[in-house]
């Protein structure tokens, strides 16, 4: 990129390269302020906006952010770059680019045929221009289905993951929060268990128990153990129920070397779980998890902005075809989303960059104890993802995950989203709580049957 100088009134701001440019564009965060990248202020934010509006799309494929030849994930991206699909964008600037995005004519199904042509950096430099309801508006327009044993992402559905953790693997303990989500009509997206105790052998038995529970409901969903890649591949040779593959991914090959992960690693584990033909609607068999900052705390982001790097995960997540993705973004802590404000923002950007490039975006809204935000910041940015058409939130019994530590969103806060908005479950699950007796048609759309629970406790006890 050429060297760019904005004039604003009195000042004068130049931005050597794109990389520069780039962060400076940014909205204000913590975490970039903390590695020296962020702008000294709104002028030169405004500045950074106003000279990255100028930068034609093409820049990001002739100028890698990252370079290609130290970088996997930059040689992925860039390989993988599906130039057919790009021609309708050839030759717009960034800013023209995000009008071309707001615009009607550019409807789901012209989404959908762009999504190969753009990169990750395209994404987060046009989102850098956007506010929240721009953010919002386009999100809702673009549509990701995938599927395994039910259907996710469809228009109109809201999806959860039924996240039963417990600070010592309690089997009583998990399987109380399994029901206690299951009544609410939670855990369609994934019933998904953080492991306190991460070895192969207590994987197997949670695993174990899940699909145990889920063939004695007959329910048609999937379950996941959230462990390391290298512990699931290590399970599936040993012949555990593995349904969905779990990794943490970043956007930069050293960050992914920094959880243990290699491009090659996540192409086995895909390879090795799509031969146990597990699924019966489909075959998207990896769920995937992000989050601002992973990248900066791993001191591999090649001096990218947090958000930026974030994006290039999601490039790594669209080449394994997952069935979910979710950026558990307020995890990290206030060091790099200081407060509800950055977190918003945050998740915002996230879910409209995952979904612009194809991937099934989820979000677990979600914060620390330290951090200078409330349960009311995540009503804000739940409701707000629910406009733009999250295709999955996390289902947290009382919103407070006893084993991690951190708090998100509950049973019941999904079932708030999806009576306001008119959403649904998953079709397939839908189905089953209406057979079940645990979800009942209304004249208002699906409610909640009363007290079906007494007719479960046999399968728990059994359990």
């Amino acid at each position: 990129m050429k060297l760019a100088t904005i004039k604003t009134g009195h000042n004068s701001w130049t931005f050597p390269d794109l990389r520069t440019l780039m962060a400076k564009a940014t909205p204000a965060r913590s975490g970039d302020e903390l590695a020296g990248l962020a702008a000294q202020g709104a002028e030169e934010r405004v500045a950074a906006k106003m000279a990255l509006a100028e930068v034609p799309l093409d820049a990001f494929l002739s100028d890698p952010l990252v370079p290609y030849e130290a970088d996997e994930v930059t040689r992925l991206i860039l390989d993988t770059h599906d130039a057919s699909a790009f021609v309708p964008l050839k030759g717009l600037s960034v800013g023209e680019f995000r009008n071309w995005l707001l615009a009607d004519s550019t409807t789901p199904d012209v989404l959908a045929a762009a999504a190969p042509g753009i990169t990750p950096e395209m994404a987060a430099a046009v989102s850098k221009l956007m506010r929240n309801q721009d953010l919002v508006a386009v999100a809702s327009k673009c549509q990701v289905v995938t599927r395994f044993r039910n259907t996710i992402g469809l228009p109109g559905r809201l999806s959860t993951r039924l996240q039963p953790n417990h600070p010592t693997d309690d089997p009583k303990g998990i399987l109380a929060s399994v029901f206690d989500g299951l009544m609410y009509g939670s855990g369609d997206a994934v019933i998904g268990i953080n492991p306190a105790g991460d070895n192969p052998r207590q994987v197997t038995t949670l695993l174990s128990m899940l699909d145990s529970l889920r063939q004695k409901l007959d329910a048609p969903l999937q379950t996941c153990v959230l462990t390391h890649v290298t512990n699931a591949i290590t399970c599936m040779e040993q012949g555990a129920p593995v349904d969905l593959v779990f990794q943490s991914i970043a956007g930069t090959e050293a960050a992914n070397r920094s959880f243990g992960i290699t491009l090659d690693l996540l192409r086995e584990a895909r390879g090795m779980a799509l031969e146990l033909n597990r699924g019966t609607v489909g075959q998207n068999v990896m769920y995937f998890e992000t989050g601002q900052g992973s990248a900066l705390s791993a001191e591999g982001n090649h001096g990218l902005d947090q958000q930026t790097c974030e994006a290039r995960a999601y490039g790594v997540a669209r080449a394994f075809e997952p069935l979910l993705v979710n950026t558990v973004v307020g995890f990290i802590g206030p060091e790099y989303l200081y407060d509800g404000k950055q977190i918003i923002r945050a998740g915002l950007e996230d879910h409209f960059c995952g979904k612009l490039l194809g991937v099934p975006m989820g979000c677990d809204i979600c914060y620390t104890n330290h951090s200078e935000a409330d349960q009311d910041d995540m009503d804000n940015l739940l409701s707000l993802l629910g406009m733009a058409g999250v295709n999955f939130i996390m289902g947290v019994p009382g919103a407070d995950d006893i084993m991690l530590n951190y708090q998100s969103t509950s049973f019941h806060d999904a079932w708030y989203l999806r009576k306001v908005l008119g959403l649904r479950p998953a079709p397939e699950f839908e189905a089953w709580l209406l057979r079940q007796g645990i979800a009942e048609k209304g004249a208002l759309g699906l409610t909640l049957a009363p007290s079906p629970a007494s007719r479960y406790l046999p399968h728990w006890t059994a359990l």
